[in-house]
């Protein structure tokens, strides 16, 4: 029988994984049937699954990924805020009502716990919108133009459950500073590490910062003595751009120091 919502969310299934996994590569170019032919089961079994992720939230939507440079020119910028945690979720529906605003993430806690993606026609109108952040008690530590932004299905949900080197979610900075998601494989060099261990065995090259962790859908405030498990999705920020080292400390064979 197929799971149903628990208390502790809902639980996925094979199709389901899969279904999700074809949606994140292209939701736009697989239709039912094209998804359903690589899936190998039915059409109708992926409608039906498609609505049920959408009736218990899985799926909230399906979003164009848009180069705003190549709009007339328009500029996106990161803003990396910090917020009282009990003021978070207010933060963010406020937040999502500035025109301009594309993207709201909140994190656990710590500092630069809120960042906000925004776009704007020029320097002027990115102003307006850290202004207004601002006069809405959130405080801006930094800000950066964005570069470039690269998005992917996440590869636990692919085929045969595989994962590949490559960063799960890729945001470049000006300034050479970089934002970036990477899911831990199970024989990585960082793997049962605490987070001060592995700086100091030389696995986190430029010193980057370890802004988050998801573990089991949860999102934890990485410190010191966190230590990195597999499958976890950590957010790794560095100013001066996050290295090949430091990504391949994530996804790398221990033993022999390749990927697979």
């Amino acid at each position: 029988m197929r799971n149903r919502a628990t208390n502790s969310g809902y639980q996925l299934d094979e199709v389901d994984r899969r279904v999700i996994y074809e949606l994140m590569t292209d939701a736009r170019g697989n239709s039912s049937p094209a998804i359903a032919e690589e899936i190998d089961v039915s059409p109708g079994t992926v409608r039906n699954r498609i609505e049920d992720l959408e009736e218990h939230g899985v799926i909230d939507g399906y979003h164009a990924h848009i180069d705003f440079e190549a709009t007339d020119g328009r500029l996106s910028t990161l803003f990396m805020c910090s917020v009282p945690f009990a003021d978070r979720k207010t933060a963010a529906r406020a937040a999502d009502e500035i025109p301009g605003v594309v993207n709201v993430r909140i994190l656990m806690g710590g500092r630069r716990n809120f960042h906000v993606l925004a776009v704007g026609e020029d320097t002027d109108d990115l102003r307006r919108i850290g202004t207004t952040l601002s006069e809405l008690g959130v405080e801006i530590e930094d800000e950066m133009l964005v570069e470039n932004d690269k998005v992917r299905p996440y590869e636990p949900f692919g085929p045969d459950g595989s994962r590949q080197s490559l960063p799960t979610d890729f945001i470049s900075l000006s300034g050479d500073s970089e934002v970036v998601e990477i899911t831990v494989r199970p024989d990585a060099p960082i793997a049962g590490a605490t987070i001060s261990d592995a700086a100091n065995d030389g696995h986190l090259e430029d010193n980057p910062l370890i802004v988050a962790i998801t573990r089991d859908d949860e999102l934890l405030t990485p410190h010191g003595d966190t230590t990195i498990q597999p499958d976890d999705i950590v957010t790794v920020f560095s100013n001066g751009g996050v290295s090949d080292e430091t990504v391949q400390a994530f996804v790398e064979t221990d033993a022999r120091g390749v990927t697979p």
